[in-house]
């Protein structure tokens, strides 16, 4: 069984930072692309980075270009999302997600193409 769980939320004052990490188990290590997606109050979810299986190719979101860095540790099975200079905006609930990939370099940006999911973790930016 694939599990997807997420964790470093919280709430964080305007210009902070925050490390997200998802931890997977059930999933061969290195065997999966990943990505991060975020859903705030009353809007749809979007695409915020992804990665490849290898962790050599990255794509971003125009808004987290800059600000985010999307990376992974496949000795420990673990993608993390570090959020820097973080904006009212940004406050919302962000989902972990993976799928199996053939090639070592691709990555995905649409969540349908995404097999599994986290359950998501809370980031709240106050000011």
């Amino acid at each position: 069984q694939v599990q997807l769980v997420e964790t470093g939320g919280g709430s964080e004052q305007v210009g902070g930072s925050l490390r997200l990490s998802c931890k997977a188990s059930g999933l061969t290590s290195g065997s999966y692309a990943a990505g991060w997606f975020r859903q705030a109050p009353g809007k749809e979810r979007e695409f915020v980075a992804a990665i490849s299986r290898d962790g050599g190719t990255t794509s971003y979101a125009d808004l987290a270009k800059g600000r985010f860095t999307i990376s992974r540790d496949n000795a420990k099975n673990t993608v993390y999302l570090q959020m820097n200079s973080l904006r009212l905006e940004d406050t919302a609930v962000y989902y972990c997600a993976a799928t199996h990939s053939v090639t070592s370099y691709f990555y995905y940006v649409i969540s349908s193409q995404y097999d599994f999911w986290g359950r998501g973790t809370q980031v709240t930016v106050r000011s």
